[in-house]
């Protein structure tokens, strides 16, 4: 009861979070419920303060009527719609921005990353870890996707130094020191491992179950995995512009070789005749180098273009459950 005499009530505060939940949710509409029920009987479990985020990245099917019914039935569950599809990881970013615990859990909408596998995450960040990622022992993945991913790790640890060893997985935990540092990324095409890997490396992993998808079939076409390993290649890191220039270096050393056997060949045999099948091969490959180095620095300028040009991270057109009282 206030000083004045009015009475609070007491359903609408709601106990400050130690642990936020962010969930990029994508045409999940026959999962998501699911999933949500799991998250709440853990953390019921565990008997610890939490919040889920859910933010509705362009989803084409009924997954925000789902996550409107999700808040109405509990003020735990806050949700955020977009106007489009940003992709994941604009989503996850998004999320970020609005956890208020301590510790947030990025994890999957489809039922892949088992919530019963939560506490081990916690468990291993409180050994003082910045982030904590999910270790898979078998993936459940398709084969391309599996493909994909061992692609993206592969890479991963040439330009952006990730740790030999460690699996790049969307489900993970971290501090909220790394969440203030990874929000302050203003780039319209954020990559998170990427984002964790220029500020820490106190860095922590833990085995967990990989279940196969609840329902439908996973929204990563192959356009959006080209996408992700673009947006790895060319924000955090000048490796491939550098890679570029010493294509660049050893074909025209090869040029040059080839221009002193060509020389030398015609000074002993002058009479020989001009290859035009070499001409035209050597025009088709250097000319194809040329283009590929040139599409290496547009995506560069394109990118610093619309850098500059201010292209948002995400544009949220509605949001619901983030103005409830907390409970100091």
């Amino acid at each position: 009861m206030f000083a004045n005499g009015s009475k609070v009530d007491v359903r609408n505060v709601i106990e400050a979070p130690k642990y936020s939940i962010v969930m990029p949710v994508y045409n999940s509409e026959q999962m998501l419920e699911d999933v949500c029920l799991s998250v709440n009987a853990v953390f019921n479990k565990l008997r610890l303060a939490y919040e889920i985020i859910l933010v509705n990245d362009g989803s084409r099917d009924n997954s925000w009527q789902v996550m409107k019914k999700l808040n109405a039935a509990d003020p735990k569950i806050k949700i955020l719609k977009l106007t489009r599809n940003f992709s994941e990881h604009n989503a996850v970013i998004a999320g970020l921005k609005y956890v208020r615990g301590d510790f947030a859990i990025v994890m999957d909408d489809d039922g892949q990353n088992p919530p019963e596998e939560i506490p081990k995450l916690i468990d291993e960040i409180n050994k003082g870890y910045d982030v904590v990622f999910a270790n898979y022992k078998v993936k459940k993945h398709s084969f391309f996707r599996n493909l994909g991913s061992a692609f993206n790790d592969r890479v991963a640890t040439i330009l952006l130094k990730k740790p030999r060893g460690l699996y790049l997985c969307s489900f993970k935990i971290f501090s909220r020191v790394l969440i203030n540092e990874i929000i302050k990324y203003r780039g319209p095409y954020p990559y998170i491992d990427g984002l964790i890997f220029r500020s820490t490396m106190n860095i922590g992993t833990v085995q967990v179950e990989h279940r196969r998808r609840l329902r439908g079939e996973s929204g990563y076409t192959f356009r959006k995995l080209v996408s992700l390993w673009l947006n790895m290649f060319t924000n955090f890191s000048v490796l491939p512009l550098r890679i570029s220039m010493l294509i660049g270096l050893f074909f025209a050393l090869v040029g040059f070789i080839l221009a002193i056997i060509f020389l030398i060949d015609k000074i002993f045999h002058p009479t020989a005749p001009t290859g035009w099948a070499t001409i035209v091969i050597s025009i088709f490959m250097f000319s194809g180098i040329q283009l590929i180095i040139l599409g290496v620095i547009g995506e560069y300028l394109g990118r610093l273009f619309l850098s500059s040009n201010q292209t948002p991270q995400f544009i949220i057109q509605e949001q619901r459950g983030f103005n409830d009282n907390i409970k100091s």
